[in-house]
């Protein structure tokens, strides 16, 4: 059973509105899961955080927090109340094991609306989503089929199999970060929300912009730990503690039904939810963000095999996804406001996500750093 609720789903289902042809047996490959690797170092839990003591630079970039780096442990376990739905996909994110990262600046939120139109705004930069799909790209394609746009989470009204994800979401034409769920959505009044339906090169377009860069996976998720070690989430073991919401997530029944118990159905603005340890906001739910490692679900045990402490790593050199072998992806992190243990467990901190490096979706964003000068 496919089991992630991830941006993943963009390229079948793009081909399939493009060529459907396109989407055979063979290739509907999100609804089979990657046998799980065999012989695997076994998982030695975590150990302590070791931050670094060096002081921090005196400038302060606008609206980023320092970031201090050092040594950690760096994975995922199965919380025991998690069932094999919620957390099949943290076969990916084992062994857990010892990495190094130098400090660094990071955004204290994902970048925003506001942000991303000044950007837009002053460079006149379009957007993957908003260009029309190039029929080289689709040999064999409808021309009638050739339009922008991008995928949007679309709830039946019903309960349905968790195993078919078309049930939920669609290819909507004219969806792109200007109108998240469509045409008919705009950005009114949501300046201060995450920008979403950004591919990977939008965002190292505006990274690049801005004078940052994209966080590797390991920075990513030392600063999402916040200076805990071994937790389940970036605040601690429990995900409401004394009751209280710390992150948007999915509430209900999952994907018809999204109760909003934590006050949002979808996406919220940013720092609506406390941040970290480290003063970052939404290392947790709402949208998922990308990093710059391309994505293979062995990089881990191959980083174990060859012990001690990795520094710094960039992931590996080449994508692969077995479910999806054809396409390069990217990791993804931090889950979304889709995520509910009932389907994807994401929000918990040393899990992983990815996606295909030309698609975004509804609940798909991002967040940069900076290196220190």
């Amino acid at each position: 059973m496919w089991i992630l609720i991830v941006p993943a789903v963009v390229s079948a289902m793009a081909l399939a509105l493009l060529h459907p042809s396109r989407l055979s047996p063979a290739s509907r490959l999100e609804t089979e899961q990657p046998e799980p690797p065999t012989a695997a170092p076994a998982i030695t839990g975590f150990g302590p955080t070791i931050p670094n003591t060096t002081a921090p630079p005196a400038s302060l970039p606008l609206g980023m927090v320092w970031i201090s780096g050092g040594e950690f442990s760096m994975g995922a376990m199965d919380p025991p109340y998690i069932n094999e739905v919620g957390m099949n996909g943290a076969v990916d994110a084992r062994p857990i094991h010892r990495v190094y990262v130098d400090g660094f600046w990071m955004d204290e939120t994902d970048v925003t609306n506001d942000e991303f139109a000044k950007f837009v705004k002053e460079t006149g930069y379009v957007t993957v989503a908003e260009r029309t799909p190039r029929a080289e790209d689709f040999p064999g394609a409808p021309p009638e089929n050739l339009v922008a746009g991008s995928v949007v989470f679309s709830p039946p009204h019903h309960p349905v199999p968790l195993d078919d994800h078309f049930q939920w979401w669609s290819y909507v034409k004219g969806a792109n970060w200007r109108h998240p769920e469509g045409p008919k959505s705009n950005l009114k009044g949501r300046g201060k929300y995450p920008v979403v339906q950004v591919a990977y090169e939008d965002a190292l377009a505006y990274a690049k912009w801005a004078d940052k860069r994209l966080p590797t996976e390991a920075e990513w998720e030392f600063a999402a730990r916040g200076g805990l070690a071994g937790k389940l989430y970036p605040w601690g073991d429990s995900f409401q503690p004394s009751g209280k919401w710390m992150a948007n997530t999915y509430q209900g029944h999952f994907p018809n039904t999204d109760s909003g118990d934590d006050h949002y159905v979808g996406i919220a603005p940013v720092e609506e939810f406390p941040p970290n340890g480290y003063g970052l906001y939404d290392m947790a739910g709402n949208v998922w963000q990308w990093t710059s490692d391309w994505y293979r679900p062995d990089y881990y045990q191959q980083l174990a095999a060859a012990g001690g402490v990795t520094r710094n790593p960039q992931g590996p050199d080449t994508p692969y996804d077995p479910s999806e072998p054809a396409e390069k992806k990217r990791v993804h992190r931090g889950g979304s406001f889709l995520c509910t243990d009932q389907y994807c467990s994401r929000y918990v901190v040393g899990t992983r996500g990815n996606g295909e490096v030309t698609t975004g979706t509804n609940h798909l964003g991002f967040r940069c750093v900076r290196p220190r000068s």
